[in-house]
């Protein structure tokens, strides 16, 4: 399988006349846009725009996708809500590079985060960075939660969809190219590496998508990384904000960027089995074994494994470490903590001897205070029922009181974020 991701550079972002893309200027018909969403259940749809450095604040953030559509080759990007189920990661995809779509609602409430733009909460998000073009939106009346958070999956896809396609025939500014040889014939002397892809699947409103399949239903499965890459994976959950996947980090997943940089160097990289956390202990049994049996069967020497979520997820985490370990296979966590806000509490909800190579990305209760901002979108009173925040992190005068687990990605598991550490 052989993918070109074709970025072109956004550099800034407004309404106007016509959505286009013309030196690095990001135009949006809003009117056209929300067209796009028309038969969604939602009500009260208004689009916004946030900038780099700009004073403002959105909350609670639902979620984070990039602009993307393909250009060439088979399928369409975000399969199973887009484009038809058909597999993903050949061809060329076009990225508006620098812009992403979030979408706004309180949905659950303690699951969702928020987005500052500048001050010192900007510094622990990727998203004051982007140039985002914001959707608020409310559920039609009788509209159930699940239901609720279904609409603005779509709305939010559908959106992202909207602006690379109107920006199809714009040149790229740089192309990148993802190829893997097949695992058949292979004949390296490297370390063999596989990325084990935990996704978030516990419950009701805890969900992730492959091909637009819910992953609670799926056994570990074996797939390309750049299946990935083109979109098979999309976020539905709203876990915590600060470890959250949105969809933009799936698009965009560093785990897989780097062991793609380091294939035929240091390392060969086999590719990615995606599997469940789940709620009870027979079902994590389940996956962690056919995880660690998937593995085996590869021929993997080593793997790296990233986990979603804190809490109940840890014994689906550690459980994978510990049988791929007893299978001769020698295992890379990455993980966030909840070690309490001066940090000296245990950081993981459960531990196994053969964990011994743990990367951290950062203590979720660590503690930050966010000043106000002139322009705050969606509803800001949210903060009390976020998780990280209480009924006295809003003050008065618009400032906050927080731990860093109610900021979108601010300890996220796969690396993508202003914590953690790299190799040099």
């Amino acid at each position: 399988m052989r993918l070109e991701l074709r970025r072109a550079v956004v550099e800034g972002l407004v309404f106007g006349p016509a959505t286009g893309l013309d030196g690095g200027l990001l135009t949006v018909d809003a009117d056209e846009a929300l067209r796009c969403l028309e038969g969604i259940s939602l009500t009260k749809m208004r689009l916004e725009i946030a900038r780099p450095g700009e004073s403002v604040r959105i909350i609670p953030v639902k979620d984070v996708i990039e602009p993307r559509c393909k250009v060439e080759g088979p399928g369409e990007v975000f399969p199973g809500f887009i484009g038809d189920v058909e597999t993903v990661g050949e061809g060329a995809t076009l990225v508006l590079d620098g812009a992403a779509v979030v979408t706004c609602a309180p949905v659950v409430g303690f699951q969702e985060g928020f987005i500052d733009m500048c001050g010192p909460g900007a510094d622990y998000t990727p998203f004051s960075k982007t140039k985002n073009l914001v959707l608020i939106a409310e559920p039609e009346e009788g509209l159930e939660k699940h239901a609720y958070e279904g609409a603005l999956r779509m709305a939010g896809l559908r959106l992202a969809h909207y602006l690379a396609k109107a920006c199809a025939s714009v040149a790229p500014d740089r192309t990148e190219t993802y190829e893997l040889p097949p695992l058949a014939g292979r004949n390296s002397d490297l370390p063999r590496f596989v990325y084990i892809y935990m996704l978030q699947s516990q419950g009701l409103l805890h969900d992730t998508y492959l091909y637009g399949v819910d992953v609670k239903k799926i056994l570990p499965t074996l797939i390309h990384p750049n299946e990935v890459l083109d979109g098979a994976v999309a976020s539905g959950n709203c876990v915590s904000a600060c470890d959250k996947n949105t969809t933009y980090h799936h698009l965009n997943n560093p785990v897989i960027a780097e062991l793609y940089r380091r294939h035929g160097v240091d390392l060969d990289f086999l590719g990615v089995i995606v599997t469940n956390e789940n709620v009870v202990l027979v079902d994590k049994k389940r996956s962690s074994s056919y995880t660690a049996k998937l593995a085996s069967m590869i021929g993997a020497d080593m793997a790296i494994v990233t986990e979603e979520g804190y809490g109940n997820p840890d014994t689906d985490l550690v459980m994978n470490c510990a049988k791929l370990e007893r299978r001769g296979i020698r295992t890379v966590l990455v993980t966030d903590e909840a070690a309490g806000a001066d940090g000296a509490s245990q950081g993981l909800a459960d531990a196994v001897s053969e964990a011994t190579a743990v990367v951290s990305a950062g203590n979720v209760n660590a503690i930050v205070v966010v000043p106000p901002m002139d322009r705050v979108l969606g509803w800001p009173e949210s903060i009390a029922t976020l998780s990280g925040g209480n009924e006295s992190s809003l003050r008065p005068d618009g400032s906050i009181e927080t731990e860093i687990q109610a900021i979108i990605g601010s300890t996220n598991e796969l690396g993508f974020s202003a914590i953690g550490s790299r190799w040099v």
